[in-house]
């Protein structure tokens, strides 16, 4: 099943952050182990429609749609921004210090992500 919704282009990165996840027990223990959170992400597309995608790094090691179990951080930002996230053009940080990403709830587990973010960037192309 895809977790990509054709309205956010770049959501195709949840796929492949999904496989990621999945083709290795080992990188999705070591995964869980180093984020031990559930990140939660709400895009915003060029049409003003809002959807939500999580990453179970705490429990299952799995992305999902919708909100998850608890979100230990959720992240909102555009459909736009985020595919430049998960490509490498933007930097969390400073999306985050520009006002373009919202952090809710705990914001040093949101730098957990980027490691993560980076596996998908070497087998995402997006």
């Amino acid at each position: 099943m895809s977790l990509k919704n054709d309205a956010f282009p770049s959501s195709a990165a949840f796929d492949t952050i999904n496989d990621t996840l999945k083709s290795s027990d080992a990188e999705r223990k070591d995964a869980i182990k180093q984020a031990n959170a559930v990140f939660a992400f709400t895009l915003k597309n060029k049409a003003g429609e809002t959807e939500s995608w999580h990453i179970d790094l705490k429990n299952k090691g799995e992305v999902g749609k919708g909100l998850g179990d608890k979100p230990t951080v959720t992240l909102s930002l555009s459909e736009e921004e985020f595919g430049k996230l998960v490509s490498g053009k933007a930097n969390a940080q400073r999306l985050f210090m520009s006002g373009k990403l919202k952090v809710k709830g705990d914001v040093m587990k949101a730098t957990k992500m980027e490691p993560i973010l980076k596996k998908a960037q070497t087998k995402a192309k997006l």
